[in-house]
């Protein structure tokens, strides 16, 4: 007898149907793959991933700074140097706070990090091996009230409330050097420490009567249309220098050639930055946007409203300017002790510096030199 064979329908023997629920769940799991694929490969920085497991001759140098116009060198300089033969010269860290990078540096997490002056003095007087080499910018810092308020002139701030970064800031010594002009003793202001992303808010809401910050808030109070700057920095303070950057001891020690390449590439930016105003409106743009989570239109204020509200050359550590300040934070009760120029400073890297020139870099073009 001959059996007819029986038909089998779908997949051949030792298959099985997928079920449609099956295909669902696969084609999510196949989504999520790529999208976690494609988010690694445009969002993580590999290369600071990695720098870690580099040998520590190796490493990239990871440099701290903050938001602020006087710490604009750090982003254009990692920016532009990715369009150059050699690529990125260092991986920049972006923080919120001072006291933040402090830690950091501290526990060797950072190895470079651009702060104010004071604190940087302040640390080597504590201990902290860290040595001043270079500058943020000169100027940037303004007094800011509001627009239609009572304070029309300085003795106004007589029994009022300022908000300053940190007691360890260029910008409460501003403020001291203000009230003895005007006569004024250290308890006829009440200062408050007030964190610069806080204070334009604070301001428009009337919890503050002022407040003496770098740029770009006292731009952002000036934009929105509420406040009006009372004073600049260098009205009391001629050559007024803000941030500065400090590299680690060890650093220095081990591996002062890349300690020479980072200075070279922060001067350099500098003069970049000072060839005029296209080469600020295309800074504002990539920074605000890739770096500083800022609208561009705000930066571009603080860059050219007017040309000279920040300079960016010329910022070579100087002797009489930190003596300067020492002096002011003794006077004001935030050091007990004299400290020389040289326990803190180290002038070899911007003295090399000193002949480099401009990045060769036009905004839209894909090289630098």
């Amino acid at each position: 007898m001959v059996f007819a064979a029986s038909k089998k329908s779908g997949p051949s023997a030792g298959g099985s149907a997928m079920s449609p629920k099956s295909k669902v769940l696969l084609c999510a799991a196949g989504w999520l793959v790529l999208i976690t694929v494609l988010h690694g490969y445009l969002n993580v920085n590999w290369g600071a991933v990695l720098n870690d497991f580099r040998p520590p001759e190796k490493r990239k140098v990871v440099v701290a700074y903050i938001p602020v116009t006087c710490q604009l060198t750090c982003p254009v300089t990692d920016y532009i140097s990715k369009f150059s033969e050699n690529g990125e010269i260092f991986l920049p860290r972006m923080f919120q706070g001072f006291p933040e990078i402090k830690e950091a540096l501290i526990s060797n997490k950072v190895q470079a990090a651009f702060i104010v002056a004071p604190l940087a003095i302040a640390l080597v007087a504590q201990g902290v091996p860290i040595k001043v080499v270079y500058l943020g910018h000169r100027y940037g810092s303004a007094l800011v009230v509001r627009k239609n308020g009572p304070v029309k002139s300085f003795p106004d701030l007589k029994g009022r409330t300022v908000a300053i970064p940190s007691r360890f800031s260029d910008e409460r010594l501003i403020l001291f050097r203000a009230m003895k002009v005007w006569g004024m003793k250290p308890g006829d202001i009440k200062m408050v420490e007030m964190a610069p992303p806080d204070v334009a808010g604070a301001l428009a809401a009337g919890a503050i009567d002022g407040y003496v910050m770098g740029e770009p808030f006292p731009s952002q109070a000036e934009m929105a249309g509420f406040g009006r700057i009372l004073f600049q920095a260098r009205e009391y303070w001629p050559d007024y220098m803000s941030c500065i950057l400090v590299v680690r001891q060890d650093l220095i020690d081990k591996r002062p050639e890349a300690v020479q390449v980072l200075v070279d590439g922060i001067a350099r930016s500098g003069l970049w930055l000072d060839k005029g105003r296209p080469y600020r409106e295309d800074a504002a743009d990539f920074v605000g946007r890739y770096y500083y989570n800022q609208k561009p239109a705000l930066l571009r204020w603080a860059l050219t409203k007017p040309m000279d509200r920040v300079v960016y050359s010329s910022l070579a550590p100087r002797k009489a300017d930190f003596d300067m300040v020492r002096d002011l934070m003794i006077e004001t009760g935030v050091l007990n002790k004299k400290i020389d120029f040289s326990a803190y400073t180290d002038t070899r890297f911007s003295d090399n510096a000193s002949i480099q020139t401009a990045w060769k870099y036009e905004p839209g073009i894909a090289t630098a030199k």
